[in-house]
């Protein structure tokens, strides 16, 4: 593999990496409702501001939220829409892999 073709696969394992947290899942999932403060994401969240600004840093480092400074509060969106789809993808997957494993036990899964 060339450098170049490198960096383009490493650019695309920041995003990937920024989404593999239960945590930063949740966030884009909120996020792609409505704008949200640190405040609100951390109330939902239960962990310390701390932890979830870190988290945030990182989906925005990697390009998926913006922040926007309001007096003393950050509000965050989502910078990239087609995030949904990426999760979308992962919930497709799940049920189809559910409907095979329950298929092959003999269980009947309604949709």
């Amino acid at each position: 593999m060339n450098i170049k073709l490198k960096n383009k696969y490493d650019a695309r394992v920041k995003i990937i990496k920024a989404m593999a947290h239960s945590t930063r899942l949740f966030i884009i999932d909120e996020l792609s409702k409505k704008e949200k403060c640190v405040c609100e994401l951390q109330k939902m969240i239960g962990d310390d501001f701390s932890t979830v600004s870190k988290h945030l840093t990182i989906l925005k480092n990697a390009g998926l939220v913006l922040s926007n400074k309001r007096s003393n509060q950050v509000f965050y969106k989502i910078d990239a829409s087609c995030a949904n789809k990426i999760i979308c993808c992962a919930d497709n997957i799940i049920k189809t892999k559910l409907k095979k494993e329950s298929k092959i036990a003999g269980i009947k899964i309604s949709n």
